[in-house]
């Protein structure tokens, strides 16, 4: 879990760090004028690409919630971002690696699509299930739930505030529709 939190916080600030790490190891390794040129504008494109997927990782809320990316992610991540590291070092003797890295990128990204398409095709599931059972049944299904419902006061703040339910309210064809003394 720890390794997972790291690389959590990790990816944003690798967002700012790989891309300069690639400007000053274009200058540092013997590069001409041009290419350090050439690994500027390489490095603004990789960091605005880290900063894409790295917001995919962010909209999973399970990522979120815990502030700890999957394995899956990690290793992901590690594979890019060691390339990216390799790409400044060997950038002259190994010009094929900035190709590798921009491939490894272009499939970080559609795996991070992939992630966030899968977690929300789960969540939207999930509570499909949940309205078909409580329409079918016409109460909560067992365990807890994070939609508010009239059987389940806890969920709705504003059911709680209002006065206890008469014992016909218990039956889920009933509607009862207080009104306010005074209003006409």
């Amino acid at each position: 879990m720890i390794l997972r939190r790291v690389f959590y916080y990790w990816q944003f600030v690798a967002v700012g760090v790989l891309p300069l790490w690639l400007m000053i190891a274009a200058s540092i390794f013997g590069t001409s004028a041009w290419q350090v040129l050439g690994a500027a504008f390489g490095a603004i494109a990789i960091g605005f690409g880290l900063l894409v997927v790295a917001s995919l990782f962010l909209a999973r809320k399970e990522v979120r919630l815990a502030k700890a990316v999957s394995w899956a992610d990690v290793g992901v991540l590690t594979l890019w971002h060691l390339m990216i590291v390799l790409m400044g070092v060997f950038s002259v003797t190994a010009p094929w690696l900035s190709v590798l890295v921009v491939l490894v990128g272009i499939g970080a990204f559609w795996f991070a699509a992939w992630e966030l398409y899968a977690a929300a095709r789960k969540r939207v599931r999930e509570a499909l299930a949940y309205l078909d059972e409580t329409a079918r049944y016409g109460t909560v299904p067992a365990g807890g739930s994070p939609f508010p419902t009239v059987s389940n006061p806890a969920a709705n703040p504003a059911a709680s505030r209002s006065q206890p339910a008469s014992p016909a309210s218990a039956d889920p064809s009933v509607i009862i529709i207080q009104e306010k003394p005074g209003e006409r």
